[in-house]
């Protein structure tokens, strides 16, 4: 069973999977392992996985494929992990989890050149979603506060505010994770928004453009202010963004079916199921 609700559109599931071979060659490189490409970060920034290689047409995947470039990761001190569209490469489950891994399983959603985003929601009094500029003041607070977010998964409320987002932020400042942001603000590789109150940055996001496709990754909200509409502002700001830029396909991944709800109220609709490999538990 997958997010999809019919049978897969290929032609969506090829752009995406060209689009998916794309994005991390901005900041990193790729080492090819035949049926599977590692790409290794370069810098700062994003860790990245190894995925089905863009155009094979070689025997799939097998465990021992799997097993090389887990050896691969390993050397390099990288994620060991693998992410794959289960309806692109459905054979490759299998390969993974006989190496030892643990899959997991997340919906794909997509707002088609033939979709209509829902209504922008309606905004607590004092909160205004922005796009940020690569100087903005408010970019070390925005890219902090998914961190914080996403260390308290769910979508109920809690305690974590600004006080964490406060500390995540000078962490990542310090790291340069920050300034790698800002870069590919200025580059065009990335667009960044966040829905704020006054200036503190409540709820974050950003997507990231290859040509006629975007992906929306990393919308998180503190959780001391979920459940006003905030994510969804945010997500509209971008989906808004994406296609006064010319983007006609946007897509995202959602972590359950719980947060797949909240995007298909932004007119998101399920088309494929995201899967990612890791260890089952941390290396000793």
């Amino acid at each position: 069973m997958t997010s999809a609700d019919h049978a897969p559109n290929r032609p969506l599931l090829d752009e995406i999977e060209r689009y998916y071979d794309a994005v991390p060659r901005s900041a990193a490189r790729a080492e090819d392992f035949g049926p599977l490409t590692l790409f290794v970060r370069e810098g700062t920034g994003w860790p990245y996985y190894a995925r089905p290689t863009l155009g094979h047409d070689g025997p799939a995947a097998t465990a021992e494929d799997v097993r090389r470039v887990l050896e691969r990761q390993r050397e390099l001190g990288a994620p060991e992990a693998f992410e794959w569209v289960a309806e692109q490469n459905p054979e490759l489950r299998a390969a993974v989890e006989a190496a030892g891994l643990t899959v997991h399983e997340h919906p794909l959603l997509v707002l088609g050149p033939q979709d209509e985003p829902a209504p922008t929601p309606a905004l607590p009094q004092r909160v205004e979603v922005r796009v940020l500029a690569p100087d903005a003041p408010e970019l070390a607070a925005a890219v902090a506060v998914p961190h914080v977010a996403f260390g308290a998964p769910g979508t109920a409320v809690g305690e974590d505010g600004a006080v964490e987002s406060a500390r995540t932020a000078a962490r990542l400042t310090a790291e340069g994770a920050v300034a790698r942001v800002a870069e590919r603000i200025a580059e065009g590789t990335t667009v960044q928004a966040a829905a704020l109150d006054g200036g503190a940055v409540l709820c974050a996001g950003q997507y990231n453009p290859v040509g006629a496709v975007g992906e929306v990754v990393g919308v998180g909200t503190l959780p001391s202010a979920r459940r006003r509409g905030l994510g969804l502002a945010v997500t509209a700001a971008l989906v808004a963004h994406a296609r006064s830029e010319g983007i006609r396909t946007v897509f995202l991944s959602a972590s359950d079916e719980d947060v797949a709800r909240i995007y298909r109220r932004a007119g998101f609709r399920p088309f494929a199921t995201a899967l990612i490999a890791e260890p089952a538990s941390p290396r000793s």
